[in-house]
């Protein structure tokens, strides 16, 4: 299916100068010699053309044949063997004519996409730099420079077709991603499978994943044990087990076991699907830096043609030098003012700091997330599942009156395996991590908000809340004090006469928490904590890791509040939270980053960035691209700015010629530019 003409990059014209630098897939693509929609209608399940196919195809990205079979390459090799032809016969023959004759066959092959572009430019009445190229070339050969005319034209396709290329790599990363997801399936039916391809099978059927075979759809593990690799959608290197009930997801890589999973989303609505999507409309939202360079740049080309136009008519018309020398001087300005370069500084900087991010599992919703990040003064973290992990665990347990701990674990165990409570599957996972055996018990009665009562061998054994012992009349230990200052729950373990022991259970920190927030105060960032827990627990917790400050008993209202409040007082602060119930304040955050599980719809949707892996590490990676893009930027602006005002001045006093122009003032710079932002795509987390 041909490409339709023009819509491979932008026309960088006034109106913004925007390069297109996100490729359009084709839905047809040749794998292994033969297209891959022949084999979908052998299976009798083609992709309907009105529907996007997330698997085969997506809609932002364009499947385009190896460099070297692409139209352009073919077009630049006929031209460059006519410009190296010409060159020859005008410098070795008397054959002048031949010679021009061959430039001007040079100008038309190179330069045909160059020349509808400009005449697309003067119809809208906007002129861009196709318009200053081609000027520039006319004039080369109203001149009699038809050698340098030619050249011209064929380094400005040179350096188009180069940065198209170096454009395209820059998405490398995620057109990678996008052939991950397979796009055939095995479901089992009626006891047999059928391979179907991933748009015919629905919500609620049951798939097949063999060992090394990549999760084609979303989906719930209903059978089988394994390790999948997660990498490409959260970019956690470490293979995750899963078991029944886990969820897998498209594109992952099952390692190991044999796996059978109930699908639970649809081709289109899979999380690889929605991370490509979404990585497009990031693409357009345009940062404050683009847009500046955009409004620039409709006013720029004008300024420079008039200027370029009035470096002809004064030295000729009114001091009287020759007009043949100012005419040549006036081309060599046009080529040196193209505005290409400036152009691409900072939309190639962004989209290479998007692709760096989005292999590494972290959904930027837009460049001008990135030019913020760079501005933050302070974070705000949610406590519970941002911090910590939001699921309570055994964090003490102490042995009392001659009992060890490790006994106490085991009667507590014994008992809480009759219950329900989020407590007892806490102590029963502390249990089986020790590889304690529960014990056979009888009698167990259940008090409802006080505890739990069962005999173990013939004894009575008790485990519960404080108030229940105050009831038996027994002595509450005085550690029981410490640890609920240290905001923990805790229950008593104990027979008809004493305390035996107590467990305490906590909301653990994350690993990496403590060392997050040292890194940002490395950087000078602010560090606070919100959240909704009592000020023993908000002030324990706020002390292990070092935030500068907390905020606790908070409603959610009253955290927007907060965040409003934080940044008035500096100006811009970025809320941490896990998507869920922080979507106010994380839209009320000039940047809201959502601590997303794999998969988390509201996560995902919520925030301004999204952690696709619960890893806070991430937030220092965040912080070192952005400034490290806005460092790119800075650089690509100010060698274009500087290199071409210093081109300008020498074009002015003829000490360059129209070939130095193209070649350099052009060519190098745009190439320059884009393999400074390439960088990008090499930041690591």
């Amino acid at each position: 299916m041909p490409v339709p003409e023009g819509s491979n990059r932008g026309d960088c014209a006034n109106d913004g100068l925007h390069i297109n630098l996100f490729m359009q897939y084709e839905v047809n693509v040749f794998v292994s010699g033969t297209m891959q929609h022949t084999k979908l209608q052998m299976i009798d399940a083609p992709c309907r053309e009105d529907r996007s196919c997330s698997c085969c195809a997506v809609d932002m990205f364009e499947e385009k044949p190896p460099f070297w079979k692409r139209r352009t390459l073919m077009s630049g090799g006929a031209a460059g063997l006519l410009m190296v032809s010409g060159l020859i016969i005008n410098f070795f023959t008397d054959l002048d004519i031949a010679a021009q004759i061959l430039f001007i066959l040079v100008t038309a092959v190179a330069g045909k996409d160059i020349l509808m572009k400009a005449g697309r430019s003067v119809m809208k009445r906007r002129l861009d730099m196709n318009c200053l190229m081609i000027l520039a070339a006319v004039g080369a050969f109203f001149t009699g420079h038809g050698e340098e005319g030619a050249a011209v034209i064929f380094l400005f396709f040179i350096a188009e077709s180069l940065e198209e290329y170096a454009g395209d790599n820059a998405k490398q990363s995620i057109r990678q991603l996008l052939r991950l997801a397979p796009e055939t399936a095995l479901v089992k039916k009626g006891g047999a499978e059928a391979e179907l391809h991933t748009h015919e099978i629905s919500i609620g059927d049951i798939i097949v994943i063999r060992p090394g075979g990549k999760v084609p759809l979303d989906g719930e593990i209903v059978t089988g044990h394994s390790h999948v690799n997660e990498s490409p959608i959260t970019g956690e290197s470490v293979p995750a087990e899963k078991t029944e009930g886990d969820k897998v997801y498209a594109g992952t890589l099952n390692e190991e076991g044999y796996l059978e999973a109930m699908v639970i989303k649809k081709a289109d609505d899979t999380v690889l699907s929605r991370i490509v999507k979404l990585v497009e409309e990031a693409e357009r939202k345009k940062s404050n830096t683009e847009k500046f360079i955009d409004r620039f740049a409709r006013v720029y080309t004008p300024a420079v043609i008039s200027t370029a136009f009035a470096a002809f008519l004064i030295p000729t018309f009114v001091l009287g030098l020759p007009w043949d020398v100012w005419l040549y001087r006036s081309l060599v300005l046009l080529v040196i003012s193209c505005p290409c370069a400036l152009a691409i500084s900072t939309p190639v900087a962004m989209v290479s700091a998007l692709s760096s991010a989005a292999r590494h599992g972290v959904l930027i919703k837009g460049a001008t997330f990135i030019e913020e990040l760079n501005k933050i003064k302070v974070f705000a973290f949610d406590k519970t599942g941002t911090l910590t992990r939001g699921r309570l665990e055994v964090t003490d347990i102490i042995g009392l009156n001659g009992y060890a701990p490790e006994r106490v674990l085991t009667v507590a165990a014994s008992l809480e395996s009759r219950s329900g409570h989020p407590i007892a599957a806490a102590i029963l996972k502390k249990a089986a991590g020790q590889g304690i055996r529960l014990q056979e018990i009888t009698a167990f009665k259940s008090m409802k908000g006080k505890g739990l009562r069962a005999e173990i061998n013939g004894s009575v054994y008790y485990a519960g809340a404080k108030n229940l012992f105050n009831e038996m009349s027994l002595r509450v230990p005085p550690e029981l004090s410490r640890l609920e200052s240290e905001g923990k729950t805790s229950i008593l373990v104990s027979d008809d006469e004493r305390v035996l022991g107590i467990i305490a259970l906590g909301d653990s920190i994350r690993d990496k928490t403590p060392a997050t927030i040292a890194d940002l105060k490395k950087l000078q960032i602010r560090t606070e904590m919100l959240t909704g827990d009592n000020k023993e627990v908000a002030a324990s917790l706020a002390k292990q890791i070092g935030v500068d400050k907390y905020y606790a008993e908070l409603l959610p209202e009253e955290k927007v509040n907060v965040v409003e409040n934080l940044a008035a007082r500096f100006g811009s602060v970025a809320m941490v939270g896990d998507g869920v119930n922080d979507a106010p304040s994380l839209a009320a955050a000039n940047v809201g980053i959502a601590m997303g599980t794999a998969g988390a719809d509201v996560a995902i949707e919520t925030a301004d960035i999204t952690l696709m892996h619960d890893d806070l590490s991430k937030i220092d990676y965040l912080i070192h691209l952005s400034k490290k893009t806005m460092q790119v930027v800075k650089q690509n602006v100010t060698a274009s700015i500087i290199i071409k005002g210093s081109l300008t001045l020498l074009a002015l006093m003829g000490f360059i010629n129209l070939w130095v122009a193209v070649a350099v003032g052009d060519m190098g710079l745009s190439l320059a530019v884009i393999s400074n932002a390439i960088r990008l795509t090499r930041v690591r987390a």
